[in-house]
């Protein structure tokens, strides 16, 4: 049998997946802990690695890392990390992307040059920020690489050439997913005239090397783009994701840009392209909010299942990291249409879902506008595992939604990818779909949905309007 893992090294955790290289069936799996923050050692991701590969990944023949985007790594010139790799939802470099968007000229050239327009989360506002905040470290940066490039390096050994894949590099604000190059003047241009190495970019199936134990190791690719390749995405599926974040994305046929800044135009890991919305608050909106009224979360949904749909007119804008859909990175979490008869817990706990739902629902929304149309919505992440979760989705969303079955879908792509390029054919194994959920709205709770996102709207547009 030949084994192929698949590591998703997310901003939680490291998952490892081993799967039969044939059939797609997962053998094995591991996971380890990452420390929290929005700034973490990058060393840490490969600790975790270690110890969750601690037995595993000496046994596999090919492994590919699938990992959270736009993190900025910066090594010297041996090859050390600098400073702590600064993450996806680290805000600091906010007022950063904005002055880059107005020294290009607006957001019109940015959509055009790279398929995006930089939000605090992309690598190239991060350059800006290191350039003017600690520019004695950034002197020293050697080279920037991203979370999944650092792992894909350290497997290989020291000596190996850092490489990258089309799907991460198109999360960074400076390659453009149309004509796959980099785009170094604006490398040069956040970084204050610094031009640091960057990454090889390698194609779908071609391999980054083999680790000092002989296995191959496939390009790799960010988190989502992982996914996708994970689900088996077809044109005209669109995958709502939520976990910390959470993202709605589809597989496109052509490249986008769209200079509103909500859709970020990237790369998918099969030679195609992944439309994507981001939101930078799911899943933790029903932690918090659990944490808030001292219940775990099987209490929060039994909660929130005794309030009316709609929470008798309690709204809940969930912006309680920043958002970064809409760009709102400095906002904080709001609670609109607090009455007597509203303060209860079961409000507070169903105004958690059905916020979180609607900024969702808000992501699909801007897919949709720029031409996607959406033949099956799938929902997945660890909030989709609450049946509550799903039945509110359905409403919301006025549509059926499919829920595939509970799996680490990032580390399954990965694992994919390593089969591919390990077969070295023209396009990645077919492995069986996962069984999967649909569940249907009717027409009474369609509308019923409608009157929420309209409750929602309003708040949303009374403090961002």
């Amino acid at each position: 049998m030949t084994r192929v893992a698949g590591v998703d090294s997310s901003t939680q955790s490291c998952k490892i997946v081993v799967c039969d290289a044939a059939t797609g069936a997962v053998l094995e799996r591991a996971t380890a802990p990452h420390p929290g923050g929005t700034a973490v050692p990058a060393e840490a991701w490969w600790d975790a690695l270690c110890a969750a590969g601690n037995g595993l990944l000496d046994r596999v023949d090919a492994i590919a890392v699938g990992a959270q985007q736009h993190g900025m790594v910066a090594l010297d010139a041996d090859g050390t990390p600098i400073r702590d790799a600064l993450l996806w939802n680290d805000i600091r470099s906010a007022s950063a992307a904005e002055e880059l968007v107005r020294e290009l000229g607006g957001p019109q050239p940015w959509a055009d040059a790279v398929g995006s327009v930089p939000v605090a989360a992309f690598t190239v506002t991060k350059l800006r920020w290191f350039a003017d905040h600690e520019p004695h470290l950034a002197d020293r940066a050697r080279r920037i690489l991203l979370p999944h490039d650092y792992l894909t390096w350290r497997l290989r050994g020291p000596d190996a050439e850092p490489v990258t894949d089309r799907g991460d590099a198109s999360g960074t604000g400076y390659w453009s997913p149309a004509t796959g190059r980099y785009r170094e003047d604006l490398v040069s241009l956040a970084f204050r005239g610094r031009t640091p190495l960057l990454p090889r970019v390698l194609g779908p199936a071609e391999s980054a090397g083999r680790t000092p134990s002989g296995a191959l190791v496939a390009a790799g690719t960010g988190d989502n783009a992982a996914a996708a390749l994970g689900l088996g995405l077809e044109p005209g599926d669109v995958v709502l994701s939520l976990g910390t974040s959470g993202t709605a994305y589809a597989r496109g046929g052509a490249p986008s840009a769209d200079p509103s800044g909500a859709v970020a135009g990237f790369a998918d890991a099969t030679g195609a392209f992944l439309p994507l919305v981001c939101t930078l608050n799911a899943a933790q909106v029903l932690t918090a909010a659990a944490r808030l009224l001292g219940v775990d979360l099987s209490g929060l949904e039994a909660l929130a299942a005794q309030a009316p749909p709609g929470a008798e007119g309690l709204v809940l804008l969930p912006y309680l990291t920043g958002e970064r859909t809409p760009n709102l990175p400095h906002a904080t979490g709001s609670l609109h249409g607090l009455r007597p008869r509203t303060m209860h817990p079961w409000h507070l706990a169903r105004a958690a879902y059905e916020g979180m739902l609607c900024n969702i629902a808000d992501a699909l929304d801007h897919l949709v506008a720029t031409g996607i149309t959406p033949r099956r919505v799938l929902l997945i992440g660890g909030a989709s595992r609450s049946a509550l979760v799903r039945v509110i989705a359905a409403q919301i969303l006025g549509r059926p939604v499919t829920v595939p079955e509970p799996e680490e879908y990032v580390a399954l792509g990965a694992a994919r990818q390593a089969a591919w390029a390990l077969a070295g054919s023209a396009a990645p194994p077919r492995w069986p779909t996962r069984t999967a959920a649909q569940i249907s709205v009717s027409a009474d709770a369609a509308a019923t949905g409608r009157a929420i996102r309209d409750a929602y709207a309003r708040a949303r547009d009374a403090l961002h309007g």
